[in-house]
């Protein structure tokens, strides 16, 4: 079909359960029987992305995907130096969903593109492994549930302290009792932040697809203050630091908790340091508070000089009863019993995320969703829980919100921000 036939198609309920009918639910391979991966979005995080999946026996990068032509050149010379072999390049992510010899897309765009590409990707049946935070606002996480669900497609959410063997023993303990009645989170993201000081608006530079960078935000001028990494400090299309570096926090105080989203929000911050063309606060201190479940959750965001907490600067810290637990990064816990906090288990690995790629490629060939260890449903959660705690910061005030309809309580005002206005034809559907 062509591409706009094809497109068309999957946009039809009718043409979507045929389509699914068509590509069936086990994994293409090719002749090798090797995973197809394309990596989408290659100037950050894809990197890692690319390396994770060159490491794994079974599945192959055949191709690398960004809007930027001289970012993606460079990492085609990259691969072709690393792999001996050259990997093909396409700009425009929607003609990789159209392309029948792909199995799985790996998405490493900005924030903004994070739901949609997923979206895309299920309806053109790939599976897919999605960055952090997985959705740019609570309306789009709900989407992505719903996309997996519909088209049966595995989608692995970047959160890959869940993959790290060390931390769910920590989260055994929790469970267990070893500090006792396990009441509150602590998420901590102190990260080094300097200022990005100002740039002007400018011409798109012509290696450069700025309209398909921007893709579901309101269009606006190209500037350096965006491109590449300075996104995240905007609210087109980052979330501050608590949706950035912060959802694997977030994430962590919620599957330490066993809790989902929660009931009430307060959030206080601002800028401090700084005179920069930074827009989401430096500094951001943030309640969530689950009443039927009697826990809540603290989470700081500090840039430039801090102290440490418990010996870490990212990481979380669980209270209980009985003692509380530290997890220091991404790869280990320790425990503190008693009031005066004498030592209790800890234990400590190595960087989870091979682990967690080779996870989600697991669960590819088994085609067992319930095998992922970052489910679709965190990236909801995770990043939602940031999400929220961004709405009470910008509102300034306490929020009330109910989990169960995902919507405020009698709140109108707050409940603008749960989704934004899409940009055709970048639009994350209703009806997925």
């Amino acid at each position: 079909m062509s591409e706009v036939t094809r497109r068309n198609f999957l946009q039809t309920s009718a043409g979507a359960v045929a389509a699914t009918s068509l590509l069936g639910n086990t994994a293409r391979a090719d002749v090798n029987g090797k995973i197809r991966v394309a990596v989408l979005g290659v100037n950050g995080r894809g990197r890692r992305h690319i390396k994770a999946i060159g490491d794994i026996e079974g599945a192959d990068v055949v191709l690398l995907c960004d809007p930027d032509e001289q970012v993606l050149a460079k990492r085609a010379a990259e691969f072709e130096k690393t792999y001996g072999r050259k990997v093909e390049t396409e700009t425009d992510m929607r003609k990789v969903f159209d392309r029948d010899d792909i199995d799985v897309v790996t998405v490493a765009t900005p924030n903004h593109w994070h739901s949609l590409a997923t979206i895309w990707a299920c309806q053109a049946g790939k599976d897919v492994y999605v960055e952090k935070p997985g959705s740019h606002n609570l309306f789009e996480g709900r989407k992505m549930i719903e996309a997996a669900k519909k088209y049966k497609r595995i989608v692995q959410h970047g959160v890959q302290l869940r993959s790290q063997p060390a931390i769910q023993e920590g989260v055994e303990h929790l469970r267990k009792g070893t500090i006792g009645d396990v009441y509150m989170a602590r998420g901590l993201v102190f990260r080094w932040r300097p200022s990005i000081g100002h740039k002007p608006d400018e011409k798109a530079p012509d290696f450069l697809d700025w309209n398909l960078w921007q893709g579901p935000a309101q269009e606006t001028n190209f500037s350096r203050r965006l491109v590449h990494y300075n996104w995240h400090w905007t609210w087109d299309y980052g979330n501050g630091d608590v949706g950035n570096q912060g959802v694997h926090e977030t994430d962590m105080c919620l599957w330490g908790l066993d809790v989902k989203l929660p009931s009430q929000i307060t959030a206080m911050g601002g800028k401090f340091l700084w005179d920069d063309d930074k827009v989401t606060p430096e500094v951001l201190s943030t309640n969530y508070f689950y009443p039927e479940e009697n826990k809540m959750i603290q989470f700081e965001v500090r840039p430039w000089m801090t102290n440490s907490e418990g010996g870490a600067t990212v990481g979380n810290i669980f209270y209980g009863s009985e003692g509380y637990m530290v997890v220091k990064g991404y790869n280990s816990y320790e425990i503190f019993l008693g009031q005066k906090g004498e030592p209790g288990p800890k234990n400590s690995g190595d960087d989870p995320v091979d682990l967690h790629f080779t996870n989600f490629l697991d669960a590819v060939r088994s085609r067992k969703a319930e095998t992922l260890n970052g489910p679709v449903e965190t990236a909801h959660t995770s990043s939602g829980i940031a999400h929220l705690g961004n709405i009470a910061f910008r509102l300034g005030r306490q929020l009330n919100f109910d989990p169960k309809t995902e919507q405020f309580v009698n709140d109108s005002e707050a409940d603008k921000y749960l989704t934004r206005e899409y940009r055709k034809p970048f639009v994350v559907p209703n009806e997925v």
